[in-house]
């Protein structure tokens, strides 16, 4: 059996993928939704409602804690490495987002005032605490229904 194929039949990845996979996809869904416009852009980019990085490592931890138990080592590795993912994205990565949103000001305002060239960074890219709720949230329910 191909490498390809043992992947795809890993139930353990397939709840972890498709977990990421219906949080970016709802990612698209509710910017059209709010925002009135379809932004393709949102199933890779990071940031906003449902974190997909919740959504995954928690579709992942909850696969391993179903299929191979949860008093295992394996189970205890992945939900650590989930919760330091939701503390990172929720944290470290907002902060850089609010920061950028502040850089880009500052931007704005030198380049009114003088000739600069500076392409705008991105501003979202961490997640609020509800939106990693929601993304964690996601990846149990996914995780569940697959395995």
């Amino acid at each position: 059996m191909g490498v390809f194929k043992l992947i795809v039949n890993n139930i353990i990845f397939v709840s972890a993928f498709l977990s990421w996979f219906i949080a970016q996809g709802l990612k698209v869904a509710l910017t059209f939704i709010f925002q009135k416009k379809f932004d393709f852009q949102r199933m890779v980019g990071s940031g906003g409602m449902p974190s997909s990085h919740a959504s995954s490592v928690m579709g992942l931890s909850t696969a391993i804690g179903l299929r191979v138990g949860w008093e295992t080592p394996m189970y205890a590795l992945s939900l650590m490495f989930a919760l330091i993912v939701m503390y990172d994205a929720s944290g470290v990565r907002r902060s850089v987002g609010t920061q950028a949103a502040l850089l880009n000001n500052i931007i704005e305002d030198l380049y009114k005032h003088k000739h600069i060239e500076q392409e705008r960074l991105i501003e979202l890219v961490g997640h609020t605490p509800i939106e990693v709720f929601a993304g964690a949230l996601l990846g149990i329910v996914v995780a569940n229904i697959v395995c």
